[in-house]
């Protein structure tokens, strides 16, 4: 049973009997002394597509979804399709876009690592691993003596997504983006 302060976006907890999938999550500290952080979270029902908004202090216990987890691979894009390959028995699972929401931007061709899971034999969502490395396709050209604690400049990446990189990086690097935060991390 994970705590509140535990939960991380693209977690499935149940509540009221049905799986809640976590969208978002925003952590806020109270000013006063004594008072506990409280989580503001987004959840999206997963079997009526409903979203529901809670807080919860940080030791508040939520309840696991009895869900299976299963490793898949991205496979290929069917129209609006995302198509999953189980990597044991090679079975295939789909979700669109719409399910995957802001996740979408972080799969690439081939992409491992990935967390699907499945209740009654059917998809619900899937946990992206920590982190991904995107190609620059579109930026300010880099700029000589910029340091690495420097300023930062948008970045349009391979799969669209759009991220702020340090100055001194050019199209067509490859970078290590966090899946969690959206944020750079290092050249890949």
């Amino acid at each position: 049973m994970p705590k509140a302060s535990e939960l991380k976006r693209g977690m499935i907890v149940e509540i009221d009997g049905d799986p809640h999938i976590v969208k978002r999550l925003e952590a806020k500290s109270p000013s006063s002394r004594g008072a506990s952080t409280l989580y503001k979270v987004r959840f999206t029902n997963l079997r009526s597509g409903q979203k529901l908004d809670e807080s919860y202090k940080g030791d508040d216990l939520l309840k696991n979804a009895d869900c299976q987890r299963v490793e898949v691979q991205y496979s290929y894009l069917d129209g609006d399709t995302y198509v999953f390959m189980n990597m044991e028995d090679f079975s295939q699972y789909g979700l669109n876009r719409e399910e995957l929401d802001e996740q979408a931007g972080y799969i690439t061709d081939g992409l491992e690592g990935i967390v699907a899971l499945l209740m009654d034999g059917r998809i619900l969502g899937i946990e992206l691993p920590q982190s991904v490395d995107l190609a620059i396709i579109e930026t300010a050209p880099g700029i000589k003596g910029a340091t690495a604690t420097g300023r930062t400049k948008p970045a349009t990446l391979s799969t669209g997504i759009e991220v702020q990189v340090p100055e001194y990086l050019e199209p067509g690097e490859v970078i290590r983006v966090n899946t969690v935060s959206g944020r750079f991390m290092s050249r890949a």
